[in-house]
């Protein structure tokens, strides 16, 4: 299904949002916006903080609205905050993560006027825009990467909550490191069954060295605040690391390898100035490389890590999965990981 968010590609977009204070003025009174965001935090250092820094700041920054947050510190706040920005009369709310997909169904219902934006997460809602991502394609790209820079033939990935959506990182990072180098081996570990997995920086050091002692010298990591402790695991150990869904690379310069970076914030950044254009829409919105929606990420933190070769490389099967040549599977697809 094609949306109005899709065909704005992320990548490149110019929204034209105001060409003068008055046109600006106008337009913001018929938008109230809003967001909560995940229980791990706003500044997590990786999902939430996404969504704050190339997101809501942003939009405020470059609009001069306000956009009322509110940060729950457990799930079963996260449908009172929503309804109660609801009945307060913020349109459109972005709910940040999956986890908060049942709260936002039971919102939208008591507030079919509101429009609601939920990330990573699916409510089959008429007032609500789901935006998912494709994972799969920007973890394939940061698997070659890792498997041109490992002198072991072991890699690691360590997951934060162990369902279909994290899993897709894993298969697609897998899918790259194979592509590269066939015989390569991928140490995949999950870090729990609950949401509290995003956020145990000891847990995912404790699964980052054990990789390490079976061989693993490049780990990625997806997720959460977890990914910290696999930073610094990987930094004391002189391995690399690969960060997620924020660019991560200047935690540890010399340590991050790169960063698969998952437009969280591009998201909403669009949600709310669609609205300002009325054309914001409800439904299914699916950012993969072709929209920008995910990538890698290559800057002055980890540019001394990045051969001129493999920066050709991951670009050129970058352009082949962007075409079609290259198809990349998504684990959520059948619950497998297949080549």
């Amino acid at each position: 299904m094609k949306n109005t968010l899709i065909s704005k590609t992320i990548k490149g977009v110019s929204l034209a949002i105001a060409t003068s204070a008055l046109s600006l003025s106008a337009m913001a009174a018929d938008i109230n916006p809003a967001v909560v965001y995940s229980d791990a935090g706003k500044f997590d250092k990786s999902f939430s903080e996404a969504v704050w820094n190339n997101g809501v700041k942003r939009f405020m920054d470059e609009t001069g609205i306000e956009v009322k947050e509110a940060e729950p510190t457990n799930l079963a706040q996260v449908e009172q905050y929503l309804k109660r920005l609801a009945k307060r009369g913020h349109s459109p709310i972005v709910a940040v993560g999956f986890s908060q997909t049942n709260a936002v169904l039971a919102a939208a219902q008591e507030y079919p006027d509101t429009q609601f934006t939920l990330i990573d997460g699916w409510a089959p809602e008429p007032n609500v825009q789901n935006v998912g991502f494709k994972e799969h394609e920007g973890s394939f790209l940061v698997g070659v990467l890792a498997a041109m820079k490992s002198e072991s033939g072991v890699l690691g990935f360590v997951g934060g909550m162990d369902i279909p959506l994290i899993s897709a990182f894993g298969c697609g990072y897998e899918q790259g490191a194979k592509y590269q180098n066939a015989d390569i081996k991928v140490i995949q570990n999950m870090t729990g069954s609950t949401p509290a997995a995003f956020g145990n920086p000891s847990k995912g050091a404790e699964l980052t060295r054990s990789q390490m002692e079976s061989g693993a010298d490049v780990i990625f990591a997806a997720a959460g605040g977890t990914g910290t402790g696999v930073y610094q695991a990987a930094a004391d150990a002189g391995k690399y690391a690969i960060g997620v869904d924020s660019n991560q690379n200047h935690l540890h310069p010399g340590t991050m390898l790169t960063s698969m970076v998952k437009r969280v914030g591009e998201a909403t950044y669009l949600s709310y100035t669609s609205a300002m254009e009325n054309n914001w829409q409800a439904g299914p919105v699916t950012l993969g490389l072709a929209e920008g929606g995910v990538d890698w990420a290559l800057d002055e933190h980890n540019r001394p890590l990045i051969t001129s070769q493999m920066e050709a490389r991951v670009n050129d099967i970058k352009a082949k999965i962007i075409a079609g040549d290259i198809v990349v599977h998504d684990y959520r697809t059948d619950n497998a990981c297949t080549y």
